[in-house]
């Protein structure tokens, strides 16, 4: 699908501010709220936009470590089979297959060390042909969903 300039300038509006009025979406692309509407909906439904959803940031949860894991197999592993392991484990926060020497990478968010020491062997064990992980925690987030993130 062709996006044009208003479509993108929606688009990253949105990504800003998914609660975001019609109105003021309107005032920063310059359309009245129901072209913006009607814009929006038509986004849905072409798939450019696949949903509206509430991003909880873990540590007002209490989770406050955060791990990025390389996962290496043996073998070859599909990626759907990875996949289901990964689910069962509640402290993978994203997944994805990638080039190089690992097989896929993961960022976790878990409670504290000793969680993340959990789920790590919940990812060891769930996929029988996981061989090994490679574990980097996270000391400070820099730049967070295209925003720079202000440190402490």
């Amino acid at each position: 699908m062709n996006l044009d300039d208003i479509d993108r300038a929606l688009l990253d509006a949105l990504t800003e501010d998914a609660r975001a009025s019609f109105s003021a979406l309107g005032e920063r692309v310059g359309l009245s709220a129901p072209a913006v509407k009607r814009r929006v909906d038509r986004l849905v439904e072409r798939g450019v936009i696949s949903g509206f959803t509430v991003v909880v940031d873990p540590q007002h949860r209490g989770w406050t470590t955060e791990a990025y894991v390389e996962v290496h197999c043996q073998g070859t592993i599909s990626p759907e089979v990875l996949r289901e392991a990964f689910l069962k484990v509640p402290q993978v926060h994203a997944a994805a297959t990638v080039s190089g020497a690992a097989d896929a990478m993961l960022h976790l968010v878990a409670e504290d060390v000793r969680d993340l020491e959990q789920a790590l062997e919940q990812i060891r064990v769930g996929a029988a042909s996981v061989s090994q992980t490679e574990t980097s925690i996270v000391l400070s987030r820099l730049i967070e969903g295209r925003r720079a993130v202000v440190t402490r």
